[in-house]
């Protein structure tokens, strides 16, 4: 049996971190940890080609050879998903396609013939068998929440390490609180499930022994759900640390209540996490309230990022505008915020009404819902009906992000961070990569770029005051370069 494995392209998004790839001779910034699990609990002897048309063009020649295609996607996916789809039906192949785009939003997706909807584990031995035949079904749903402990080890030699810039695992499923708008707990519930910590670390060892010394993405939705659970298995990463002594760092997402635990930001800085992802969403009491961001509500979230950048977290932020509790003063309120707590890498997107959450079905029931979610939410587009002025909420947000990403702005944001920041855990590695995106950025960013003459202002400052950390500086003034490029085509 031949299976092509095939992931769509993702567009220009914060995730995507397109534009920062040139500066690391990278194509790609993760790798399809989805798509190289589900092929880990195939067959070991069917054939299997992976095409990640992020990183190479999907041919004709690479669908001809398959017996079938699977695809696995995300909602921001569904555009790249419809052009592979028509190819597929063009040249009459077979398509599989599961993930959370098909989960959520098969029905518009006509052309594909078969659905795995929910998570794979539950129903993988069924559609195998019927593979084999040739007697697939329309839709293979799962019903229950599977025990990922006997998630098997991700096929990575299905993928080629150069392409990528951060390896991707993944301990957990699920997430305990029920924010309106998230749809993880749609997908994955709210009782956080985990791996063994032996599974995991036998996951790094993996990549370890395949050679793989950068950045590893732990990529639940919650790394933090439960945390008795995650503090085993952060002692046996520092066992296994101790061990082998690998180059790997880690970063992941977590919820804001990781400040209020000592012992667990501590565990995290000695098994090698420089970066957490926080849902923190705005600074408005009355908008957290209305979404049910409970967690993040009656605390000061400036001074709980300022106590994770202490312990040597650069805290990544996620900020919501087009709440209806919003007012007209969001966008201040918003860019004082992430200026004040240092937030250098702050993705800011409008509300959008994904399907199934409740934020959905309340629009849903009041009339309010207009389109279908784009899947990206830094596209300056709007699928319901806000509260406040739609030309008003859309120009405000794009003036929003065009100023946190001005140069002297976002420089001035890198300082905040640094002079909160403390140097902890294993030193980051200077790979050559590293050495020519340097270079890279001396061109593109301090001769080519209106912001020239701000970045060889912050260069220097740099040298000057932050020695130890100029690496780390360097390399988030190659990020803004990104977020510029984002905010710029809004």
């Amino acid at each position: 049996m031949k299976i092509l494995l095939v992931y769509p392209e993702t567009p220009a998004t914060f995730w995507s971190f397109r534009h920062v790839l040139p500066f690391i001779s990278k194509r790609a910034a993760f790798p399809p940890l989805g798509l190289l699990t589900v092929a880990a609990m195939l067959p070991r002897d069917w054939e299997f080609r992976l095409i990640d048309t992020n990183v190479e063009p999907l041919q004709d020649a690479h669908l001809l050879w398959a017996d079938y295609v699977m695809i696995s996607a995300m909602i921001v996916h569904k555009d790249s998903v419809r052009r592979i789809a028509d190819r597929c039906r063009e040249l009459s192949r077979t398509v599989i396609a599961g993930g959370p785009l098909f989960t959520t939003g098969h029905a518009g997706f006509p052309q594909v013939p078969h659905f795995v909807l929910g998570e794979a584990e539950e129903v993988i031995p069924a559609l195998v068998e019927d593979m084999q035949r040739g007697t697939l079904k329309r839709y293979y749903q799962a019903h229950g929440r599977p025990d990922i402990t006997r998630v098997p080890i991700p096929r990575w030699d299905l993928i080629d390490f150069r392409h990528y810039a951060t390896m991707a695992v993944q301990f957990s499923r699920g997430c305990p609180y029920d924010c309106e708008f998230c749809d993880i707990i749609v997908m994955n519930g709210r009782v956080p499930r985990t791996k063994s910590p032996a599974q995991l670390v036998a996951e790094l060892e993996e990549l370890r022994r395949l050679g793989w010394k950068d950045t590893v993405f732990i990529v639940d939705d919650n790394f933090i759900g439960n945390k008795k659970l995650t503090k085993g298995l952060l002692r046996e990463m520092v066992r296994w640390r101790q061990r082998v002594r690998p180059a790997m760092t880690f970063f992941t997402e977590a919820s804001v209540n990781l400040a209020d635990d000592t012992e667990l930001c501590d565990l995290m800085v000695q098994t090698g996490f420089k970066k957490v992802f926080l849902g923190i969403e705005t600074p408005s009491p009355e908008s957290l309230k209305e979404c049910r961001k409970l967690q993040n509500a009656g605390r000061n979230l400036v001074e709980t990022v300022r106590t994770l950048q202490a312990w040597g977290l650069e805290v990544m932020g996620g900020f919501i505008v087009g709440f209806d509790n919003d007012k007209p003063d969001v966008f201040e309120r918003q860019f004082e915020f992430i200026q004040r707590s240092g937030v250098v890498v702050a993705m800011v997107g409008l509300l959008t009404a994904l399907p199934e959450t409740r934020l959905y079905r309340r629009l849903m029931q009041e009339g309010r819902v207009e389109t279908e979610a784009t899947g990206n939410n830094t596209d300056a587009v709007l699928n319901f009906k806000p509260t406040l002025d739609r030309d008003f909420l859309i120009n405000g947000y794009r003036e929003l992000m065009q100023r946190l990403y001005e140069p002297n702005t976002y420089y001035r944001r890198i300082r905040t961070f640094l002079e909160a920041h403390r140097i902890t855990g294993p030193k980051l590695r200077l790979s050559w990569c590293d050495f020519v995106a340097f270079l890279k950025s001396f061109w593109f960013l301090g001769i080519r770029q209106k912001g020239r003459i701000a970045y060889w202002r912050f260069f220097w400052s740099m040298l000057l005051r932050y020695p130890r950390q100029f690496q780390t500086g360097i390399g988030l003034a190659i990020i803004g370069h990104h977020f510029r490029r984002v905010a710029s085509e809004l």
